[in-house]
């Protein structure tokens, strides 16, 4: 992998990540961009102690421009878009519209691919190993930051979950706080540590999981990737490596070889679940990674949680009175069933 950092026309990081040592990134941003003027703020709700983003110039964002207007897609004479360069493997470059901005964190959009029909879905493997390491570098380099607590790396596909840009992509966002998802997961580590005698709660989960088959989707030597026995979304996949690890640079080769035979798999599998449905399956992934500075953080392991809101053909799960309303999640589809889907609709 080569990596050439750069800067776009107002200032923001560009990071091109090429397969080719001898790749040449030397284009030059020449939009009159100003610079970038955020009022990112982090909020403290005292009833729910966790924190909300208030972002108001989000408002301003681009939504859903015309194929041939994609700020994501490779430069050309005449248009010029957040990528100068004519063409490239994977790019990632801070967000011109950040949810957290400052000392309120990072936001960075990362490009998987620089052809604006496909998806993660349609990558190589070599090219879905190239964004796994940019995932990974972008992880070691934001951990670095004066203030960041957590990072998180993530991909949401489909208008259905709110996507505004076609193009395949995902996002980075480094907080400068311990999320609350991850701090309940972290609280429950503790308790069952605490009642098991020194037990590792992730490394039950999974051995629970093979012990009852059910619901495993997919194994390799190095990944399992099963539907969780309480899935809060009707097809919810978590993959985990056998390893456990506590984040994304704590990988060994193998691990990091097998990843996209895995993962690609199960994408797919995503988009042939629902059969002749008009529409790509929409999802959400999102890795889990210890929190940058916690304590025991190598009893934490990584894993990534893909999930989809559609729940059969033409229909999708809303997050309605209980959920929205008491977090309580209501599955119209038992994860039994969703992973026996799964395995039906298997490549050849």
């Amino acid at each position: 992998m080569k990596k050439t950092t750069t800067r776009l026309a107002d200032g923001r990081e560009l990071i091109y990540y090429d397969s080719r040592d001898d790749a040449v990134r030397d284009a030059v941003d020449r939009r009159p961009l100003d610079r970038v003027a955020t009022a990112s703020e982090i909020r403290h709700d005292r009833l729910l102690d966790d924190s909300v983003a208030i972002a108001s110039h989000r408002q301003g964002r681009t939504y859903h421009p015309p194929a041939d207007e994609c700020p994501l897609c490779p430069s050309r004479e005449g248009r010029h878009s957040e990528i100068p360069a004519a063409d490239y493997d994977v790019a990632v470059f801070e967000n011109r519209f950040p949810s957290l901005a400052g000392d309120g964190g990072r936001c960075e959009v990362v490009c998987f691919t620089s052809d604006h029909d496909a998806s993660f879905a349609a990558l190589t493997e070599d090219q879905a190993a190239l964004v796994l390491d940019a995932w990974t570098d972008r992880t070691a380099e934001l951990s670095q930051l004066p203030g960041v607590a957590q990072v998180f790396c993530f991909e949401n596909r489909g208008a259905e979950i709110g996507v505004t840009l076609g193009h395949p992509h995902g996002q980075i966002y480094a907080y400068p706080f311990v999320t609350p998802r991850t701090e309940r997961m972290l609280r429950s580590l503790a308790a069952h540590r605490e009642a098991t005698g020194g037990r590792n709660l992730f490394d039950d989960v999974v051995a629970d999981e093979q012990a009852d088959g059910r619901r495993i989707v997919l194994e390799g030597e190095h990944w399992l990737a099963f539907v969780p026995y309480a899935a809060h979304w009707p097809y919810e996949v978590h993959l985990y490596p056998r390893r456990r690890v506590p984040d994304l640079l704590a990988l060994d080769d193998d691990a990091r070889t097998e990843f996209p035979q895995i993962y690609l798999e199960v994408l797919r599998r995503f988009d042939r679940i629902f059969g002749t449905c008009e529409a790509p399956t929409p999802y959400i992934a999102a890795w889990h990674q210890a929190p940058v500075r916690v304590a025991d953080r190598e009893d934490f392991a990584l894993h990534l949680e893909l999930f989809t809101i559609r729940r059969t053909s033409g229909k999708l799960k809303f997050l309605a009175g209980s959920e929205s309303g008491m977090n309580v999640f209501i599955n119209d589809v038992p994860p039994e069933a969703a992973a026996e889907r799964l395995r039906e609709v298997a490549s050849e």
